[in-house]
């Protein structure tokens, strides 16, 4: 049977480095096609060609036997190429049915049917089971609501070949179980789907062949995963014997209370905010798409509005402004789960982007930052976290998703919190770097930092976390210790949502509410 997709001796070169190696992907119609290596092995690259962004150097395309070359992402999408990238690419002002339709907005006599838009987009969030009103403005929906409306603008397109880079980074074990049911459907009518994922787990449950890449170069080819387990595909991405690290338990030593909320309202919604977080200890936030964990997690950094209830820091009252005075005045730090939009500045510098939250205690040997002086503190950063970049002076926004990722922990690391909140800290990383990260965050608790943790992976969740609150609807709903145990804590975290029968509005109307405009 011939392929729907063939790949065939493509290689890509940037100054200093061989992204791709004359790699080679054959994918079929009726598959779904994993594409798995660490980060900076290539796999972006090999997106970023097949989707028109970059051209090869050399190598060959083929789309149903017909040789291919895209100029522009417009060529790629017409040939039958639909793509969601691991960055999010909506426009945040536009609705979500604008951005689903983007480019084909259904018009008669020149005029948008907007009617028709929002019914034909309701439509594909009814299949991902996206509770939003399609006339929503994508700036109001968080960061896993607009990881699946990309997914249902991708679906919406019904193209032939289907890639999909990181789709369920941001979304929690729940929307990740419906999301795969789909690709399934979407498999068993004939769509070729490439998967590409660092979620070992996810690929063995659902792909039927392999390609792995490592340094650019092909370490296999459309290799069959029956009877892979996850430690052969590591040792194929590493070039090694290496099983993934078990962390095994931690003993917390809990010390006083860094963090509390008392009966905290804000401006996004939330009611009635209870939490403590002692130094020493993990606590985690769960819940599903729109329970409102990111959203409080800015209004505590002061990027919206407390309205109600008291935040204390070491037991002192806390009005909190900015991130800026939080980190300075307060030493609360915030890994954010939008590296792209809020976590990075991508024009700038490996050296300036991890630098950033220490140029306050740099500046004391002088007036200037001296970059050599920057690049001695940071260095070692990299090398914990295996940062790959050409050189600490390349831009951020030119390294692969994972190395992005990277920097954006480094510079949390490098500004010595006493309280650090993490927001899905380990999206888009390979399985090594997702180990030593998890290794990081115990050895901060163990140093006496509060770590309040944001997760969608729940067995990230239940492997780090000392206590777990629930949220729902923006509210607590429940607190539940962990026994680290998945079965019994799954289960148990799921009953608790299920049993939260008073479930609020939306956190969109909620934001309507007390801002008193309709969106």
């Amino acid at each position: 049977m011939s392929a729907l997709l063939t790949v065939s001796g493509v290689s890509k070169r940037y100054p200093g480095v061989l992204a791709l190696d004359r790699v080679n992907l054959r994918l079929q119609a009726g598959e779904i096609h994993a594409l798995v290596g660490e980060n900076g092995a290539g796999k972006s690259s090999l997106i970023k060609i097949l989707t028109g962004v970059i051209s090869p150097d050399e190598g060959e395309i083929l789309l149903t036997g017909k040789p291919m070359r895209f100029s522009t992402p417009r060529e790629s999408l017409a040939a039958g190429i639909a793509v969601v990238h691991q960055e999010r690419n909506l426009i945040p002002r536009y609705s979500v049915a604008e951005n689903i339709f983007l480019d084909r907005l259904p018009t008669r006599y020149g005029v948008v049917q907007r009617w028709r838009m929002q019914d034909e987009a309701r439509r594909w969030l009814d299949v991902l089971e996206l509770d939003v009103d399609p006339a929503t403005p994508v700036r109001y929906l968080s960061v896993a609501q607009m990881q699946l409306v990309e997914i249902g603008r991708a679906l919406s397109l019904e193209s032939k070949v289907l890639l999909l880079d990181e789709p369920t980074a941001s979304i929690s074990e729940h929307e990740v179980a419906r999301l795969m049911g789909v690709l399934r459907r979407l498999r068993d009518q004939g769509t070729g789907i490439l998967f590409v994922s660092h979620k070992l787990e996810e690929i063995i449950n659902l792909c039927d062949r392999i390609t792995v890449l490592r340094d650019g170069q092909n370490v296999c080819d459309a290799q069959p995963l029956a009877g892979m387990n996850k430690d052969d595909i590591v040792t194929l991405m590493v070039g090694r014997e290496a099983a993934v690290t078990e962390l095994g338990a931690r003993a917390a030593t809990i010390g006083s209370c860094r963090l509390e909320l008392t009966g905290v309202a804000t401006a996004a919604g939330h009611k009635n905010i209870n939490i403590k977080a002692h130094a020493g200890e993990i606590v985690g936030l769960y819940g599903l798409v729109g329970a409102g964990r990111t959203e409080l997690a800015k209004a505590l950094i002061g990027l919206d509005r407390i309205t109600e209830g008291e935040v204390r820091i070491e037991g002192q009252p806390v009005r909190i402004h900015s991130p800026l005075e939080a980190l300075r005045r307060w030493r609360l730090g915030y890994v954010s789960e939008d590296r792209k939009g809020e976590g990075l500045i991508l024009s700038h510098s490996v050296t300036r982007n991890t630098a950033i939250t220490v140029w306050h205690r740099l500046r004391r040997v002088g007036a200037f930052i001296w970059g050599s002086l920057e690049k001695d503190f940071i260095r070692p950063l990299m090398g914990r976290l295996d940062v790959r970049a050409p050189g600490l002076d390349h831009a951020v926004g030119n390294l692969s998703g994972g190395n992005q990722q990277k920097v954006a922990v480094a510079k949390w690391l490098a500004a010595d919190t006493r309280v650090l909140i993490v927001d899905e800290p380990t999206v888009g990383v390979d399985v090594r770097t997702k180990g030593y990260l998890h290794q990081l965050l115990w050895k901060l608790a163990d140093e006496g930092t509060a770590v309040l943790l944001i997760t969608s992976e729940l067995a990230e969740m239940i492997q780090l976390a000392d206590r777990i609150y629930v949220m729902n609807g923006y509210r607590i709903v429940g607190e539940i210790a962990n026994s680290h145990d998945y079965d019994e804590m799954s289960e148990a975290l799921m009953q608790i949502i299920q049993n939260d029968n008073d479930v609020r509005t939306r956190p969109v109307r909620a934001r309507e509410e007390v801002e008193g405009h309709h969106v």
